[in-house]
């Protein structure tokens, strides 16, 4: 399958779904927000976020908006081949700004798109593709830190993240913590953690969930807010990814235990 490049307005009614392909959205116009698999953040023009494939997000554009949408099968060319290391730009969701050579080079494929007379071919699509990933890449996926004896302090982290599990948490939120640039930051994080930021936040997030699950009586739809998915069917897709199970089943699992266990006390006090 070949990339596709289009450009489309945003409902500005809360929409999510999944897909078996990646995406790149970049903002031309207007503002709109994402989170995915609870990394949330805004876009606007000359700013995008990467949504790998298979990942659950929640998008709402604001008023007037228009977005340039990558759409990116893990078969097209612009990802194999010569092009297959820029597939590591799909580790993980993250937002990002482009950067003046970058906004020359949408500036360029926004009138290539113009002026083709119906839309552009498979190949010129994999090519303009190909071209802005591989930038991408280069400033995204190529920084690499000094080495540091300094390690980051995982404490203090966890406490800001636990304090905010309700709210999107960004990268450049947790370098603020560390007082490090969000690309050093990334490196040293995956370096000490075998994790990326948003690997981390997201099982940190899951932890408390099932915390909740199994210590109280929430509501599923209240448990997804107070740890920062956006919706119940979000939390039970993350759920069931790392746990194997519905969020149900661990309650149920739980009642079942909690039943038993006093049926015995029970049994043994008659």
């Amino acid at each position: 399958m070949s990339s596709v490049i289009r450009q489309i307005p945003l409902d500005t009614a809360t929409q999510h779904h999944a897909h078996d392909f990646h995406q790149i959205v970049i903002g031309l116009r207007g503002h709109a927000e994402f989170e995915i698999e609870g990394l949330g953040g805004a876009i606007s023009a000359f700013s995008g976020c990467i949504v790998p494939a298979n990942h659950v997000h929640y998008y709402m554009g604001q008023g007037e908006n228009r977005q340039l949408i990558l759409d990116l099968p893990a078969t097209a060319p612009s990802l194999t081949g010569y092009h297959h290391e820029l597939s590591r730009l799909f580790d993980a969701p993250r937002f990002f700004a482009l950067d003046k050579p970058l906004k020359q080079y949408l500036d360029f494929l926004l009138l290539e798109q113009a002026s083709s007379q119906q839309s552009l071919s498979n190949a010129q699509s994999d090519r303009l593709a190909a071209t802005f990933l591989g930038c991408l890449h280069a400033r995204l996926g190529g920084a690499t830190a000094p080495p540091s004896m300094r390690r980051l302090d995982l404490a203090k982290l966890d406490h800001f993240i636990d304090r905010h599990l309700s709210c999107p948490i960004s990268v450049a939120d947790l370098a603020a913590q560390a007082c490090l640039s969000e690309a050093h930051f990334r490196s040293r994080f995956r370096e000490q953690t075998g994790l990326s930021p948003w690997q981390y936040v997201r099982r940190r997030r899951l932890e408390a969930a099932r915390r909740l699950l199994e210590e109280s009586r929430m509501p599923l739809s209240q448990v997804a807010l107070n740890t920062g998915f956006a919706h119940q069917s979000a939390l039970s897709h993350a759920f069931r990814s790392a746990y194997g199970c519905p969020p149900s089943q661990v309650r149920r699992t739980k009642l079942d235990t909690s039943l038993s266990f006093t049926s015995n006390r029970l049994r043994h006090t008659t």
